[in-house]
């Protein structure tokens, strides 16, 4: 089992934290956010770690040489699939894919582990608790998930509030069987949809990977889902920043996390 952890992004939301850093260099708890998703990941074993990097991809490879990399040389132009499927060449066996700019426990990684399905998806449960002064990022930009007895049935920002099971984390999980799956719809929308629009007035290389998600849902594929209550929190912008750094500490949890 290998993690790949999706980098690419400048974060033009967490400025000035970004001006000169990569995003998951911010820093919560006297660690950055990349050494908490490090830790998650080999404390349940998973010690290869692929990184996808894009704006300052040389501070990454000088703090973790030890990482495999994956040049986005285009991520300006394109978004968080396409910047994943840079590493296509690495979802030859069994991988878990991470967003670069979150929080999560150990425990979210083990919950993946412990799926027997091909495509597991982590859900945050607990997810609308962050948004009551959320300003700056919103509940309808959240990625949010409908569930109907273990599958995911949708995954979509526009699923309303009070329909949604919980905000997909961006930490997913696919066995040999899933990744190729994944492969497959990959090319097969790419091809269909090569330089026209693919959904939500996006074309398919500024596509989000919750699309391609949402496209597998559709064609009858089998998203299974883990959930976390509140041990999950997405960094997305400076107000995210501050109340990260209010409400996560390591070794303690809040009440509700597990």
């Amino acid at each position: 089992m290998r993690a790949i952890i999706i980098g690419a992004g400048r974060g033009i939301r967490l400025m000035p934290t970004t001006a000169d850093a990569p995003k998951c260099f911010a820093e919560v708890g006297g660690r950055r956010l990349v050494d908490w998703a490090v830790e998650a990941f080999r404390a349940n074993g998973v010690h290869e770690i692929a990184f996808i990097g894009g704006y300052q991809i040389g501070k990454v490879r000088e703090a973790f040489p030890e990482f495999t990399f994956r040049h986005n040389e285009r991520w300006e132009q394109n978004n968080i699939l396409a910047s994943l499927f840079y590493a296509e060449d690495l979802m030859d066996e069994p991988f878990i894919c991470s967003y670069s700019d979150i929080l999560f426990r150990p425990s979210v990684i083990e919950e993946l582990l412990a799926s027997r399905e091909d495509i597991t998806l982590s859900v945050d449960t607990n997810w609308l608790h962050r948004y009551g002064e959320r300003t700056e990022h919103p509940s309808d930009d959240a990625e949010k998930i409908t569930v109907c007895d273990g599958v995911v049935t949708r995954i979509d920002r526009k699923i309303p509030e009070a329909e949604a099971y919980g905000e997909f984390t961006g930490i997913a999980k696919f066995t040999s069987a899933g990744a190729q799956r994944l492969r497959e719809h990959y090319h097969r929308c790419r091809a269909a949809y090569n330089g026209e629009v693919f959904r939500d007035g996006r074309t398919f290389e500024k596509a989000y990977l919750i699309q391609l998600l949402q496209e597998m849902v559709e064609a009858g594929e089998r998203l299974a889902h883990v959930d976390t209550h509140g041990g999950y929190i997405e960094v997305d912008t400076q107000q995210d920043f501050d109340y990260a750094r209010a409400n996560w500490a390591k070794g303690k949890k809040k009440k509700g996390e597990h």
